[in-house]
């Protein structure tokens, strides 16, 4: 994994491109797998199809896009952390539709970007506080692709798993 201070201003165009494309991957998947195994967990402790499209909604909405505004309108604003468990729990993912949940995640997805993309020169450098931790856009927006990676990982992993049953 390349350190997120690695990100040069001029890979920024390429950071959008690769988180624009996450929902299209998601929506692939979820096109790959029959309905009635979207709910199938490959083992205990790990998202099902519609637990991942949820948690990637849920995160989208109330993490990124609220993260992503306080770091371009406040002036070293400390960020709050989004327990993806915890949230899925709560709100029951396993009773919600996985298409619904992916379309509104690339609904948030596409605000997400073109908020990047719109960026002035200087805004990756802006900072906040996150984990305790003093960090860039440019940080944040690698911490995202990361993240993004690590659910295509494990979601490719379902995939193949349920391909075996």
């Amino acid at each position: 994994m390349n350190d997120a201070a690695d990100l040069p201003r001029s890979e920024l165009a390429e950071s959008i491109e690769r988180l624009d494309e996450m929902p299209g991957f998601l929506e692939a998947a979820l096109d790959a797998v029959p309905p009635d195994e979207v709910l199938s967990r490959p083992a205990v402790g790990e998202f099902s199809l519609v637990e991942q499209a949820c948690h990637l909604r849920d995160l989208e909405r109330e993490a990124y896009l609220v993260r992503v505004r306080r770091m371009l309108s406040e002036t070293l604003p400390t960020l709050e952390n989004f327990d993806g468990v915890a949230v899925a729990n709560a709100r029951n993912y396993m009773t919600q539709d996985a298409r619904i949940a992916a379309q509104e995640f690339a609904a948030a997805r596409r605000e997400l970007t073109a908020m990047l993309a719109a960026m002035r020169p200087g805004d990756l450098e802006r900072q906040a506080i996150f984990d305790d931790k003093r960090i860039t856009l440019r940080e944040f927006v690698a911490m995202m692709e990361a993240h993004d990676r690590g659910h295509r990982d494990e979601i490719e992993r379902l995939i193949e798993a349920l391909e075996d049953l």
